[in-house]
């Protein structure tokens, strides 16, 4: 079966984008009404005094969030805050200087953010919102409601937790008596508490510790698979109300949710690929829409390899990214249509694709920030080409060869790029180009919807060849992935309108009829006749650099 099939109803059509999920908004509503219905527990009792913090960064969702119903266990009121941090929103990527985050991620997290405060509101708080350094805000916001506790969910990388521990420090400056109807007992200063949240399998589940974590993938998942499961979504009260009810007129109100002007970005709207809409409902709308509705889970192992349409896979990621989706509710939905629908392949494979994401995860607190140097958590020496004008020819869809190009295309014009489209762009930059990977791996950061600095700069060192896994210097052929997941040209004439009038063999290799090639391949050779001829040459899918 040709793996890049996908149903054609859901081929994005010529000169429009399809929204990811397609859903109306009553449909939406109504489907993240149900959800939130069926993970309430009119039983839960809060137990806690005076006031509890929650800080959102990576977990921009009410449902299945730890940290807030633990925060709400713990108080008589909640106050939910998001940062609006400068060195994510305007800062640049470590190395290269590119921008850190582009305009169609921010305007997705901006949507994140907004549909957060709206699912809060329907539980009985609100979002209070403040541009600068959480190290900054969070103290001042603390001393205001006589806070006890920030909670926030745990991260693993650098970045993150050089901010989790200035953070610390700030509350440590803070001085707080505690209020309250209770009476408990003073407390010096509010505690910074970190929650586990991230994956699927929980951290405190996993059958060896972190630094024991298994360098190979096949290894881990065996593992957890045989000697671990995982957790039940957490329950919801039916309100995590109320909000403080002092302190908030002295730090300026809830704030307003920032708009990309005020940002200093702007989105040209594409007309062309997927649409992804950002926010808690829209994810729980997908994975209803993707499961329930299109009933595509059942074929999700057949059409996962493929590049055009929303429907050849689960289109997940970017809500898993921003933690607007938990792991574990996609799991649980899992589980349920297997009970009600079909178990097969294909069901387990989304559940081993979440496994893969946990495995990134666990390795970036392993190896720290390793996963971001040029040698990787092997220390790999090579030499590598910082050439600027190649680089950009790649950057920019500039290489000669389609389905590099629509690859690149679709990548800038949606944020998105499927996986099979990011293994090539991968192997064709190190491999073909001999171009440092950590350009690629930092492009990427600057366009992906779904950049999550474990997942992205580990799949990159996978790539590069300088990661853990045995199977590390894997080469992709052009010529072979276009036959096999292209082989109609369709993906290539979506993106490169100009490959249309051609034969459909041909628009995968189209010769003079398209720009001049950047560089030939390493292993394919520079010109089309032998590319033509790859597929009956039968030549080993693996190479070693």
């Amino acid at each position: 079966m040709n793996a890049a099939a996908s149903s054609s109803s859901s081929r994005p059509v010529r000169g429009a984008a399809v929204p990811v999920p397609s859903l109306s908004a009553d449909e939406t509503g109504a489907v993240a009404d149900e959800t939130f219905q069926r993970h309430t527990s009119p039983s839960l009792r809060r137990g806690g005094a005076g006031v509890a913090v929650v800080w959102f960064r990576n977990d921009l969702r009410v449902l299945d969030n730890e940290a807030l119903v633990r925060a709400w266990a713990a108080s008589e009121a909640v106050l939910p805050v998001f940062c609006v941090d400068p060195r994510i929103f305007e800062g640049s990527t470590h190395y290269f200087g590119f921008p850190k985050t582009a305009a169609l991620r921010a305007q997705f997290l901006v949507e994140c953010v907004g549909d957060l405060k709206y699912n809060l509101k329907k539980k009985g708080l609100d979002l209070l919102v403040r541009t600068g350094k959480p190290e900054e805000i969070l103290p001042t916001i603390a001393k205001a409601v006589s806070a006890h506790t920030v909670y926030a969910q745990k991260e693993t990388c650098s970045e993150e937790l050089f901010v989790e521990g200035l953070v610390r420090k700030g509350l440590e400056q803070v001085q707080i008596t505690q209020g309250g109807t209770s009476g408990q007992k003073k407390s010096p200063n509010p505690r910074l508490q970190l929650i586990w949240g991230a994956t699927m399998y929980h951290i405190d589940d996993l059958p060896f510790t972190v630094n024991n974590l298994p360098d190979v993938y096949t290894q881990f998942r065996k593992a957890v698979e045989s000697k671990s499961s995982v957790r039940n979504c957490s329950k919801l009260p039916p309100s995590l109300g109320p909000p403080p009810s002092y302190g908030l007129d002295e730090i300026g109100g809830w704030g307003a949710i920032p708009t990309l002007e005020s940002l200093g970005l702007s989105v040209t709207k594409s007309e062309k690929g997927m649409h992804f809409k950002g926010g808690e409902n829209a994810a729980l709308g997908r994975v209803h829409e993707y499961f329930w509705k299109k009933d595509q889970l059942k074929v999700y192992k057949e059409t996962r390899n493929g590049m055009l349409g929303p429907d050849y896979s689960t289109k997940f990621s970017p809500w898993l990214a921003s933690g607007s989706l938990s792991p574990r509710y996609i799991c649980e939905e899992v589980k349920r249509y297997e009970k009600q629908r079909v178990a097969n392949d294909s069901t387990y494979w989304v559940l081993f694709e979440l496994i893969w994401r946990d495995y990134f995860k666990f390795l970036s607190a392993k190896y720290g920030n390793s996963i971001f140097h040029l040698g990787g958590p092997r220390k790999v020496v090579s030499k590598w080409s910082q050439d600027q004008a190649l680089f950009e020819s790649w950057r920019d869809g500039r290489t000669g060869y389609p389905l590099i190009d629509a690859n690149m295309m679709e990548l800038s014009a949606t944020g998105f790029m499927s996986n099979r489209g990011r293994q090539i762009v991968c192997s064709f930059l190190v491999r073909d180009m001999g171009i440092d990977w950590r350009m690629g791996a930092e492009w990427f950061e600057t366009c992906l919807l779904d950049y999550d600095p474990a997942s992205n700069y580990g799949n990159w060192t996978y790539g590069a060849g300088v990661g853990n896994d045995p199977r590390e210097d894997r080469y992709f052929s052009i010529p072979k992935q276009a036959k096999t997941y292209d082989p109609e040209g369709e993906y290539v004439s979506y993106w490169l309108p100009e490959l249309r009038s051609l034969a459909k063999e041909r628009r995968n290799f189209p010769g003079a009829s398209y720009i001049r090639q950047i560089v030939p391949l390493k292993f394919d050779g520079g010109n089309q006749k032998k590319d033509q001829q790859f597929n009956r040459q039968r030549r080993p899918n693996m190479y070693r650099r």
